[in-house]
């Protein structure tokens, strides 16, 4: 199970990547949570998959960047990724390359649930 845990995350990265929204949607849970720090712009805490978008639509209007993947673990019902963020800031177009971790779970029914968000 632990491999298709890992699976469905990187599906989800590729999806990101690729602004496919429609697998995006697939793979959130009804009751997905998401949560990064308010010292961001589009920091918070957002529920649910109106949540979800919101956050992501709510980052993509602040920056334009790519994330690499270094690593994903399974950790139980967690999957966890290290990796780095580059990219852009849209308002002055200064860049960025930051080291990222991200811990998630993965239900059982193959969709991202309740989600953390780090940087």
């Amino acid at each position: 199970m632990s491999g298709r845990k890992i699976d469905v995350v990187r599906r989800f990265y590729d999806a990101m990547e690729n602004r496919e929204a429609t697998v995006m949607h697939e793979l959130f849970a009804d009751d997905i949570r998401v949560w990064q720090s308010t010292m961001l712009p589009w920091g918070g805490d957002y529920e649910g998959r109106d949540g979800a978008f919101t956050f992501f639509s709510t980052l993509v209007e602040h920056i334009q960047s790519q994330v690499s993947i270094e690593s994903l673990l399974s950790a139980g019902d967690h999957v966890v990724q290290t990796g780095r963020t580059r990219g852009t800031v849209v308002a002055n177009s200064a860049s960025f390359d930051i080291p990222r971790c991200t811990c998630g779970s993965v239900g059982r029914q193959g969709r991202r649930v309740p989600c953390l968000h780090q940087t």
